[in-house]
């Protein structure tokens, strides 16, 4: 199958305006909840870039506010001057020309398998991973920008949400330092995390969606942190898990950890723009150096066999014999996913492709 994906990577300002009727909607963050999605019922999980305008149990879709898939102008703006600062850095953190940049990534075994597969160094990625394929495309640049495989099995959202945990000790002295890099050269970050063995959902106030927010805005956090220089985040959610055998991390709990990422952006936006945000999340602005700015990375849930709208289906050959841990068509599908996006969405291709320069 061959995917067609427009409008992935396309930012700019969009309107929808959602309406969903309904009544008994829980609290979620400003303007992605209730407040405009007024208690609708409807359950049927539908992929939140093709939900748009409709809702799932009270909740709106779309990526962004108002049932949208792109970024609302203000914090495009400021994507592009978070953009604009990522440049080649010396091990110290100051301008080289002959330093480097760091890409990222943090999260779980989906995460790793799907960035690298076998959590390896560059050049010793599963050619089918995003490393793979990035290493094998001649217009990535391949001279100052470095990809680091920082996720690693097992490691659920709560391992990372403190700047002192042992994961980023372990990404420096095994991954970092061997390859000549230091933490001040990171950058850019790609997170994709869960939790393991959720057992409540939507609308439960003490829902896995809810919590999984609030470890997304610790992350955040913690990654500032630990890199100062980290000027860009995105976030991505998990692949389908409708085939999963295990209780590691099923449905619903898989789709529903997209509106965990969908709020935690939002609430950066609405602090950004005055407003209070969610206050699970806690402070992300960016302004004052608390986190970097933060988005989203590639929307990889799709309802099994039932095609989204730009043609990804996810099939039980896809996965490993748990259904839940992506075989290497899956890795490849979200490799090829990663890949177009930062190649084309216009916060990361200056820095992403060869031959370009931010700011």
């Amino acid at each position: 199958m061959k995917l067609r994906l427009p409008g992935l990577a396309a930012f700019a300002l969009a309107a929808s305006t959602v309406s969903c009727a309904g009544r008994g909607a829980p609290a979620a963050p400003n303007g992605s909840g209730p407040a405009s999605c007024a208690g609708g019922t409807d359950t049927t999980k539908v992929p939140l870039n093709d939900l748009g305008s409709g809702c799932y149990k009270s909740y709106a879709g779309g990526l962004y506010p108002g049932g949208s898939n792109t970024i609302p102008s203000t914090h495009l703006v400021a994507g592009f001057a978070a953009a604009a600062l990522i440049q080649p850095l010396d091990t110290n953190g100051n301008p080289s020309a002959s330093g480097k940049y760091v890409l990222l990534s943090i999260g779980m075994s989906n995460t790793t398998q799907e960035f690298c597969s076998d959590g390896g160094l560059p050049g010793s990625c599963q050619s089918t991973s995003f490393m793979g394929q990035a290493a094998a495309d001649a217009t990535v640049n391949h001279t100052t920008l470095v990809i680091v495989n920082g996720a690693a099995g097992g490691k659920t959202a709560n391992q990372w949400t403190s700047a002192t945990s042992v994961e980023y000790d372990r990404i420096r002295t095994s991954w970092l330092t061997p390859l000549g890099l230091s933490e001040k050269q990171v950058q850019i970050a790609w997170v994709k995390v869960a939790d393991a063995g959720p057992t409540r959902s939507l609308p439960d106030p003490a829902s896995d969606a809810y919590v999984l927010e609030g470890y997304l805005g610790s992350i955040a956090r913690a990654l500032k942190t630990r890199y100062p220089n980290l000027r860009q985040v995105f976030f991505s959610s998990r692949i389908y898990a409708g085939y999963a055998t295990t209780t590691l991390n099923p449905e619903p709990y898989a789709y529903e950890n997209g509106f965990s990422v969908k709020w935690a952006i939002q609430s950066q936006m609405d602090q950004m723009a005055g407003l209070p945000g969610d206050s699970r999340t806690g402070n992300l602005r960016y302004d004052t150096g608390v986190a970097p700015w933060m988005a989203w990375g590639s929307y990889l849930w799709a309802a099994g066999t039932r095609a989204r709208s730009d043609g990804l289906t996810w099939v039980v050959s896809d996965f490993a014999g748990d259904g839940t841990h992506p075989a290497s068509a899956a890795r490849q599908k979200v490799g090829a996913l990663l890949l177009q996006l930062f190649k084309t969405s216009d916060v990361t291709r200056c820095w992403f492709l060869a031959g370009q320069r931010c700011g």
